[in-house]
């Protein structure tokens, strides 16, 4: 063994699960985003979006302020036709624009989403598997508190890059000159300034991502026990991700509201024309939208990731064991 890089006490190395948790999130985005953009078409059906306007688009893996530039000029807000609901838009989008058209504007959104998913899904394996021995007794907390710190220091390091990205696409600045308007920014706000509308996503993000990891496993444990076997199945990883995602969507709802308007808030050039659902009923407006976005994304991305994690380890077994059979033989 000593001649074997240092791995994981889940058997598998930090680069390994970088890996596992990059393939997950492009094989995510990859079955999501179509679900997102024909949504946003048949949002722009019903209310044009004029040149100005906000709009969240979501690749599965996290969710972007994108600005409406030229009227319906972009792919993935234009109406070249009337939709008779979501399985029609399906249909026309592909018969007249192409199946390319389902994953309009994925790629930008891409840049930012895998590497943020890469950090947060490696941050909470090496933290979990710190966490439960040190927790001794309490370690079956340790998701909770691993998916907690994992979310903050994701995203943390992704909210600037992703003001960024909104700053360049509505004002279509040069490189040169967002530069001088960050300085100025930090010249006269502080460098905290960078990190504008964090709170909304830390106040959604962090109670979802606690509560989803520790469903997830205490969900993956007990399903692994009815089905009399060790190690996680790809169904079993799937169910366990579906519904801890739904338990976390629900939950953490009225934070997510929040959230998308404080998004919308920043990202509009002009906030005060902006129309908002008041009262505690607005706090659960898109119960099902959401329902329907998040589980499947949950489901998708933790049964890749895990699917991917299994191919590791086995290969890293194979290549510890193989010495042993050479010298036997």
């Amino acid at each position: 063994m000593s001649g074997q890089s240092p791995a994981a006490s889940n058997g598998i190395t930090p680069l390994q699960q970088m890996v596992a948790s990059c393939s997950g999130a492009i094989v995510t985005s990859l079955f999501v985003t179509p679900l997102d953009v024909v949504k946003i078409r048949l949002q722009a059906q019903k209310n044009p979006f004029p040149k100005g306007k906000c709009f969240v688009y979501c690749n599965g893996l996290m969710d972007h302020i994108c600005v409406c530039e030229n009227g319906n000029t972009k792919a993935w807000y234009k109406a070249p036709s009337h939709f008779n609901g979501t399985l029609d838009a399906f249909v026309k989008i592909v018969r007249q624009e192409g199946t390319k058209a389902l994953w309009s504007g994925l790629p930008p959104t891409l840049v930012m989403a895998v590497p943020a998913t890469v950090i947060y899904f490696t941050c909470y394996d090496q933290l979990c598997s710190a966490l439960r021995v040190r927790m001794g007794d309490y370690s079956q907390e340790a998701p909770l508190l691993a998916g907690a710190v994992a979310r903050v220091g994701s995203a943390t390091v992704i909210s600037p890059l992703e003001l960024i990205r909104t700053q360049l696409q509505s004002q279509k600045q040069s490189y040169r000159e967002l530069t001088d308007c960050i300085r100025s920014a930090v010249q006269s706000e502080g460098w905290l300034s960078l990190w504008r509308g964090l709170g909304p996503t830390l106040l959604r993000d962090v109670p979802f991502s606690a509560m989803y990891w520790y469903n997830y496993e205490r969900g993956k444990s007990w399903l692994c026990e009815r089905s009399h076997t060790r190690e996680p199945t790809l169904t079993i990883t799937f169910v366990s991700g579906a519904m801890s995602g739904s338990i976390a969507s629900i939950v953490t709802l009225p934070f997510d509201v929040v959230k998308t308007r404080r998004q919308l808030e920043l990202g509009e050039l002009r906030a005060k024309n902006l129309s908002c659902q008041g009262g505690f009923s607005g706090l659960f407006a898109g119960f099902i939208p959401r329902l329907i976005k998040v589980a499947p994304a949950c489901a998708i991305m933790i049964s890749s990731y895990e699917f991917g994690k299994t191919f590791f380890r086995k290969h890293n077994e194979e290549r510890t064991l193989r010495p042993l059979q050479d010298t036997n033989a």
